[in-house]
């Protein structure tokens, strides 16, 4: 009876992790994609590194390395690799709730923060007269919206894709869209961060209970 509980167990863990490694590839090359591209790198020009396509590159990485010693740790019923994948999850979620309570503190801050990048990003937008194939033209195309604030952001040089219609400009900023559309999918926001660390949690669990099995195994 033991023995064929830790293999469900054992095989639940794997196909638990197999599944996010192959999210946390799939993460990795929409970062790779947006990397070769040079899709949203220039938004933050205070913090070139901090681009869209470092974070998916980091997340996807740290994915998939987790995830991976889940699954050996699982299939080989290594104790080692089970305990190294329990102690990285512990770690990234005790992350996860230090970064969300220092968000939730510096809110007003990071706020500003990210305001004043967005804006000094325009202005070096406005400065090397870039054409409609550029990010910021790619954005408000895509969220419907001018400018970060409104369309006052872009002094005498409105582009085209803040065009609504032919004489019509969108009338919010970007930025405001943005936490706007946050603001109002706030519970959905919640409950997906919720889920993510329900599976953390999880994981944590299934991986604890498969290396004490294993340890009673090897006792008997």
């Amino acid at each position: 009876m033991a023995k064929k509980c830790l293999r469900i167990l054992k095989y639940m863990l794997f196909f638990f992790n197999l599944l996010f490694w192959i999210c946390g590839c799939t993460i990795l090359g929409f970062g790779i994609y947006f990397l070769i591209n040079d899709h949203f790198t220039d938004l933050f020009p205070s913090i070139p590194s901090l681009s869209f396509s470092n974070v998916l590159i980091v997340v996807g990485s740290i994915i998939m390395v987790v995830s991976f010693l889940g699954c050996m740790g699982a299939i080989k019923e290594n104790k080692c690799l089970l305990m190294s994948f329990f102690s990285l999850l512990l770690f990234i979620l005790l992350a996860e709730v230090t970064m969300a309570v220092l968000l939730f503190v510096y809110e007003t801050k990071l706020d500003g923060l990210i305001g004043k990048e967005l804006e000094l990003s325009l202005k070096e937008h406005i400065g090397k007269n870039a054409t409609d194939t550029s990010i910021w033209d790619r954005i408000q195309k895509t969220l419907e919206c001018c400018g970060v604030k409104n369309i006052t952001d872009w002094d005498q040089s409105v582009p085209p894709s803040c065009q609504e219609s032919p004489g019509h400009y969108f009338k919010d900023g970007c930025y405001v869209k943005v936490k706007e559309w946050f603001e109002s999918n706030f519970i959905i926001v919640g409950i997906t961060t919720i889920i993510i660390s329900f599976i953390q949690v999880l994981g944590m669990s299934f991986a604890l209970t498969l290396y004490c099995q294993i340890a009673k195994m090897a006792e008997h």
